[in-house]
C-alpha cells in the first residue's frame, strides 16, 4: 500500500532529523509569512501559530498525519473585506474583528467533524470520488505553480541552480542528501545569490536577537474595552462563508497527503479528527491576531520528494517555527531570502503536488470513457484554472471571494451528487482510497 519509505525518522539519528525538520520548516516559510504581509497581520505572530497549530491538529490527530499547518490565502479577501469596514480617522485596529470572524469560521470545521463523527466517512467520502478529488488535486498544484514562475522571474539563474540543486540531490545524492534537496536547495541558491550581491541583509542586520511575537491590541481579547456590534456582525458575516470552501479543500489536503504516505488517514485517525485539528488550529491563530491555517501543499511536496513520512519530522518543524518566532533576526534573515529561490523551490514542489493528483485518478482506474466522469473532471478543471487566472482572479458574491478552486470543488462534488452513474464505494479499493482518493 503506497511507498515504504522512511516512516520512522529516528533511525536517521537526532541530527539528521533537525535538518529533515528545518527542511519542512523552509518550505513552507515563503507562503506562511506571505499572507501576513499581503494583509498587514504580524509575521512573527503568523509564525508562532503555524507552529502552535501544527502541535494541536497533530495533538487531535493523534499524531499520526505528517501535516504542516501554514497560513491560509482562502481568506485574504475577507481580511481585506474586514479591514474595509474601518477608515484612518476611526483609528480603530480591524484586526480583532477579522480574528473573530475568523474563529467562528473555525468553529464550522469542529461542526462539519461533529456531523463525519455521527454519519461516518464512508457515507461523506461518497461525495468525495476520485473522479472529484483527483482534477481538484491537479488544479491545486498548477494554480499555485503561477506564484513559483513569477517568483522564479525575478532571477531566473538563481532559481535554475534552486532547481538543479534539488533534481541533483534527490536524483544521484546518496545517504542524507537524498532526502534534504529541498533544504540544499534553498541554502545553496541562498548563498550564490548573497555572492553576488542579489541579498540585502539591512533589515536582518537591523533586527533585534529576542522579541516577543504576540501583541495584545491585536488579539480578539483586547474587545473586552469595548468593540463596534454591528462590525463585530458584519465580520462573522463576512468570514463564516469561507470556511465552506476551505473544509472542502481540507478534505483534498488529507486525500493528498494519504495518497503521498500511502495511507489512509480519511479513516485513521478519521476525517473528523482532521477537520477538528484545522479547525482549531484556524480559531486558535485567529484569537491572537494570526491568520488562519491550512493544511500546506509545500510540505505535502517535500513528503513526495523525501519519502521521508514519520510524523515527528513535521513537528520538529513546528517547535522551530515556534522558537523563530520569537527571534526577529532570523525572520528577517529568511525574509531576505531571494524570490527567486522560492521560486524554484517551489516549482518543484507545486508541480509534484498535481502529479499526486494523476497518479489519485490513475490508480483509481477512473473510467473517462462516461460522459459523466469526463464533465465532472472538465468543468472542475475549467472552472478552477479558469477562474484563478482570470482578470479578477475569483468569483465575488457581496463581501465574499471564492477562488477558482472552491468554486470547481463545489461543482465537482454537486455534479458527481446529481448525474447518473455514481457508484463508487469508498473502502472497496485499498490502493486507490489511499493513494487516490486523499490528495491535497
Amino acid at each position: 500500500m503506497g511507498d515504504k519509505g522512511i516512516r520512522d525518522a529516528r533511525t536517521l539519528g537526532v541530527p539528521r532529523m533537525l535538518l529533515l525538520g528545518f527542511q519542512h520548516m523552509f518550505a513552507m516559510f515563503g507562503a506562511t509569512v506571505l499572507v501576513p504581509v499581503l494583509t498587514g497581520l504580524p509575521v512573527s505572530t503568523t509564525l508562532l501559530f503555524a507552529g502552535l497549530g501544527t502541535l494541536l491538529f497533530h495533538l487531535l490527530t493523534k499524531g499520526k498525519v505528517p501535516a504542516f499547518l501554514g497560513s491560509s490565502f482562502a481568506f485574504i479577501g475577507g481580511y481585506a473585506a474586514v479591514a474595509a469596514m474601518f477608515n484612518d480617522t476611526e483609528a480603530i485596529n480591524w484586526i480583532p474583528y477579522a480574528g473573530v470572524g475568523v474563529a467562528c469560521a473555525g468553529i464550522m470545521y469542529a461542526v462539519l467533524s461533529a456531523f463525519v463523527r455521527a454519519f461516518g466517512a464512508r457515507r461523506v467520502m461518497r461525495f468525495f470520488p476520485p473522479i472529484v478529488t483527483g482534477p481538484v488535486i491537479i488544479c491545486i498544484g498548477l494554480c499555485l505553480a503561477s506564484s513559483a514562475i513569477n517568483n522564479c522571474e525575478a532571477n531566473w539563474w538563481i532559481a535554475l541552480l534552486a532547481i538543479v540543486i534539488v533534481v541533483a540531490a534527490n536524483i544521484w545524492g546518496k545517504g542524507m542528501i537524498k532526502i534534504i534537496p529541498i533544504l540544499l536547495g534553498v541554502v545553496g541558491s541562498y548563498l550564490v545569490a548573497a555572492l553576488c550581491g542579489q541579498v540585502d541583509f539591512t533589515a536582518a542586520n537591523e533586527a533585534a536577537w529576542i522579541g516577543f511575537p504576540i501583541s495584545f491590541g491585536n488579539t480578539v481579547f483586547s474587545l473586552f474595552r469595548g468593540c463596534d456590534g454591528g462590525k463585530l456582525v458584519s465580520a462573522i458575516v463576512i468570514m463564516l462563508p469561507i470556511s465552506l470552501a476551505t473544509m472542502i479543500e481540507h478534505v483534498g489536503d488529507v486525500c493528498a497527503i494519504s495518497s503521498t504516505v500511502g495511507e489512509n488517514f480519511v479513516m485513521d485517525p478519521g476525517l473528523h479528527r482532521t477537520l477538528l485539528g484545522d479547525g482549531m488550529a484556524t480559531s486558535l491563530a485567529a484569537l491572537f491576531g494570526a491568520p488562519a491555517n491550512t493544511t500546506y501543499g509545500e510540505n505535502t511536496g517535500v513528503l513526495a520528494l523525501t519519502k521521508v513520512y514519520d510524523p515527528n519530522v513535521i513537528r520538529i518543524a513546528a517547535v522551530l517555527a515556534v522558537l523563530f518566532a520569537f527571534c526577529p533576526k532570523f525572520e528577517a534573515l529568511v525574509a531576505a531570502m531571494p524570490t527567486a529561490t522560492i521560486g524554484g523551490v517551489s516549482l518543484i514542489l507545486y508541480g509534484m503536488i498535481s502529479a499526486v493528483g494523476v497518479r489519485n485518478v490513475v490508480e483509481n482506474q477512473v473510467d473517462f470513457t462516461k460522459n459523466r466522469n469526463i464533465i465532472i473532471a472538465a468543468l472542475i478543471m475549467g472552472l478552477s484554472l479558469g477562474i484563478n487566472f482570470s482578470a479578477s482572479g475569483a468569483i465575488v458574491l457581496g463581501p465574499v471571494s471564492l477562488s477558482g478552486l472552491a468554486v470547481g470543488a463545489v461543482v465537482g462534488i454537486a455534479l458527481n451528487a446529481v448525474l447518473p452513474g455514481n457508484d463508487y464505494q469508498f473502502g472497496t479499493n485499498e490502493q486507490g482510497d489511499t493513494a487516490v482518493n486523499f490528495k491535497v
